[in-house]
């Protein structure tokens, strides 16, 4: 499918949450389960990703967002922050959509947010292992700003890297 005939929907409804969160566990037990484990993918769709969770973090301001074609086809997640900066909290596509230009696509739209928010630059944290993504990052612009480690609870860290692209 053309990134043409994708449209970008922001998650408006209880079904649309519940719709990015069954996307969300698609998505992770393919991507994450390799890299980090299922038991690790598993907590972190329950503490990350759940209903609950989503909902939680649109009433403190988080946007959600779903990339629509015949199907659902990828989310996207972004929170304005302090510092001019627009943090994506959640940019993730089905497998079979990787490569078509979607995630690009989501990536632009966050740019696009950001600017008319007159916000100076993007951010987002990705795991060091993740190494195709961080490829991806690189090649659209973003710098890897430092190596960080978050504490997630039952004995998982999530061991990333921020990067940030200067708008």
């Amino acid at each position: 499918m053309e990134a043409s005939k994708v449209q970008i929907h922001p998650v408006s409804s209880s079904e649309d949450i519940v719709t990015t969160a069954k996307l969300a566990a698609e998505i992770w037990k393919q991507h994450y389960t390799p890299i980090i484990g299922a038991a690790q993918v598993t907590y972190m769709l329950d503490k990350f990703q759940s209903i609950d969770v989503m909902t939680q973090q649109i009433s403190e301001g988080y946007l959600y967002y779903l990339l629509r074609g015949n199907s659902q086809l990828g989310y996207l997640c972004i929170k304005e922050e302090e510092e001019q900066s627009l943090f994506i909290s959640k940019i993730y596509l089905k497998a079979n959509q990787r490569g078509n230009g979607y995630g690009k696509q989501m990536m632009e739209f966050a740019m696009k947010k950001a600017l008319e928010l007159n916000l100076s630059q993007l951010r987002l944290t990705v795991n060091k292992y993740n190494s195709k993504t961080i490829a991806a990052y690189e090649r659209m612009g973003f710098i890897k700003k430092r190596e960080v480690v978050f504490d997630i609870g039952n004995g998982y860290v999530m061991d990333d890297y921020e990067m940030v692209l200067k708008l």
